[in-house]
Order: structure tokens, then C-alpha cells, then sequence
């Protein structure tokens, strides 16, 4: 088997009981570890042999000599048995864990999950886990990495969706994995019969997000400089500040101007050459930067980044006592579109 492999490559292996004696799950995304350890727990054993054979400790109130001394025991019910440490950043003296990784039962399934950080790559434990057995490291997940994750979520539930809705998914829920997946499971179930695909309807029906008055609307509004779109949206998130935060809005003008800034000094200005350099997929991901890109020069587009900076420090108090963050809004897209 081999030391390193993808999340798919690993989910593949573990569905097919191909199982090694020692994981490791570290990095910053926890959806991923997560996801790893509950499918090994769900795959390693049977449910008859879970109250014999499986153990899960937590790294915060476990000792590393219980947690080997477990390991080292021969399973009762089944062929192998599971044993998880689950929050092992937490486990004291963890580096202690290298006399039984080196030479680990092959009876045994031992999963660190660890979270919010990466095991030291300077100690032995992590070489040692590599020769045994596997590592992987769940890296932080990046916003333009969300529109092929939630496309092939979807596929392995045999459903699609369209760039639109995509796009209003991604510019929403952000990159909390966990969060993402659950309004997709909402969204997989609110289906109606037959129906095999998620629409901005549907998003709007069943999660909140108004398929024409939401940020990615705003964004493309003020690239091709549609004053008439612009205050329709800008009203619309006045009077409906709870689901359109301005926080959420100053990080999205903020990501974009910043993207736009990238844009300015690519070499090839095309499509593809702004596909390849922001890493986008879809034409409605790319063609607000491909008319901003015309309206907005390189100079206007580092005042504006430096305008959400200062609208940023306004809407958290900062030399701003009184004005709503409606009339915030407002201000900043007209100094932003004149």
C-alpha cells in the first residue's frame, strides 16, 4: 500500500477493506479527518464485533501506555480490531507512540486523527507512520477549490448543478466544509421526485440565497458597471441585513478586486489566461474579471482595494460611530463604480 495518497484514493482503499495498521489523518481541514476516521469505523468492523473489538480514545484525556497496550491486543470477535484517537493534538507525550508504530500489529487498525495543524515532520513518530503505514494531510481548503468539490459531492450522489448555483454556493457558505455538505444533504433531499439537479431555485426555496439579490450578482453588476442592478442588490442587502452580513460583502469585493489586481498584471489577458491564473472553471466564474477588467485599470483597482479596507475598519467601529451598514454599503459601491 502506498505511504501517501489522495482522499479519493484513500476513501476507494478503505471501501475496499484495504486496510493498513497505523493512519495518520493531520492538516488543517478537519472535514476530511473526519471523514476518514467515521468511514474506517464504519468499514473495519461489523456491528457485532464494534462492542468487542473497537476502542476510541480522546487526546485529552488519554495516556499514550493505554492507548499501545490497547493496540497490542489481539482482537476477540473479528480478524482485526480498531482503535482511534480521536483529537490526538491534545494527546500528551504522543511522540512516545513510536515504539509501537515501528512495529505495529498487523491485527490492528490504529487512526490518529489530528486536527488544526500538521504532526511535527522533524520527529520520528511521522516517519515511522509513513513506513507502516499512511499519512495524510487534510490542507486548508481554498475558495476556488469549492466549485469542483461541491460538482463532485454531487456526482457521488448521482446529482448535478449548474454554474449558477455553483457560484451562489461557494460566494455564501465559504469554505467550511462541514457546513457546505450539510446544506448540500438539504438540498439532495428537498428534491422533488425525479428531479435530479440543484437549481438557484431550489437554493433559494430551502436555503435563503436569493437567486438575483446575492453577492455574485452584486460582483458582476459592478464589472460591467449596471447602476440599475447595483442599487436594486445594494437595497435589497439594506433590508435584509441578517442574510446578506456586510462582512460577507466586504469579503467578497475585497477577494475580487484582489483576484481583478492579479488579472491586471497576467501576461495573457484572455479567457484562458485568466481561467489558468485565478484557477477558475466556469465561463460565469470568469467573465465579471473579463469586463472589469476593461472598466477598472490597475490604478483604480488598488484604490478600491484600499477603499474596502477602510469601509472594513468602518463597519467594525472604527471611525464610525453612527452610520448603518446599509449607507456603508452604499457609499462604498458608489466610490467604488465612479
Amino acid at each position: 500500500m502506498a505511504k501517501t495518497q489522495t482522499f479519493e484514493e484513500l476513501r476507494q482503499l478503505i471501501l475496499q477493506k484495504q486496510f493498513a495498521p497505523v493512519y495518520l489523518f493531520h492538516g488543517e481541514e478537519d472535514y476530511f479527518i473526519d471523514r476518514l476516521t467515521d468511514l474506517l469505523i464504519k468499514q473495519v468492523l461489523d456491528d457485532a464485533a464494534r462492542d468487542f473489538d473497537q476502542t476510541i480514545f480522546y487526546g485529552i484525556d488519554a495516556d499514550v501506555g493505554t492507548i499501545i497496550t490497547t493496540a497490542r491486543r489481539f482482537p476477540m470477535m473479528s480478524e482485526r480490531q480498531l482503535v482511534v484517537v480521536r483529537e490526538a493534538q491534545y494527546l500528551k507525550n504522543i511522540d512516545n507512540l513510536v515504539s509501537y508504530v515501528s512495529v505495529p500489529l498487523r491485527s490492528t487498525v490504529l487512526v490518529l486523527n489530528y486536527k488544526h495543524g500538521k504532526l511535527d515532520g522533524r520527529k520520528k513518530l511521522l516517519n515511522e507512520i509513513a513506513k507502516s503505514g499512511v499519512v495524510f494531510e487534510s490542507k486548508k481548503f481554498y475558495e476556488n477549490q469549492l466549485p469542483s468539490f461541491i460538482i463532485t459531492y454531487l456526482k457521488q450522489k448521482q446529482l448535478s448543478i449548474d454554474a449558477k448555483s455553483t457560484q451562489l454556493l461557494t460566494d455564501y457558505l465559504g469554505t467550511d466544509l462541514s457546513k457546505l455538505t450539510g446544506e448540500l444533504e438539504k438540498l439532495s433531499l428537498s428534491l422533488p421526485e425525479n428531479a435530479r439537479s440543484i437549481t438557484p431555485e431550489l437554493i433559494e426555496q430551502h436555503i435563503g440565497i436569493s437567486k438575483d439579490y446575492n453577492v455574485f450578482e452584486l460582483l458582476d453588476a459592478i464589472a460591467t458597471r449596471n447602476f440599475l442592478k447595483i442599487n436594486r442588490i445594494v437595497r435589497y442587502f439594506e433590508t435584509n441585513p441578517k442574510d446578506n452580513p456586510l462582512v460577507l460583502t466586504l469579503s467578497a469585493l475585497f477577494n475580487f478586486f484582489s483576484n481583478l489586481m492579479i488579472c491586471h498584471y497576467a501576461r495573457d489577458k484572455s479567457e484562458a489566461g485568466i481561467k489558468n491564473e485565478l484557477g477558475l472553471r466556469f465561463p460565469i466564474q470568469i467573465n465579471p474579471y473579463l469586463h472589469a477588467i476593461r472598466r477598472y485599470n490597475a490604478s483604480k483597482t488598488m484604490n478600491i482595494i484600499s477603499l474596502i479596507r477602510i469601509f472594513d475598519a468602518k463597519s467594525k467601529g472604527y471611525g464610525n460611530t453612527s452610520v448603518s451598514d446599509g449607507e456603508l454599503l452604499k457609499e462604498l459601491v458608489f466610490k467604488i463604480t465612479h
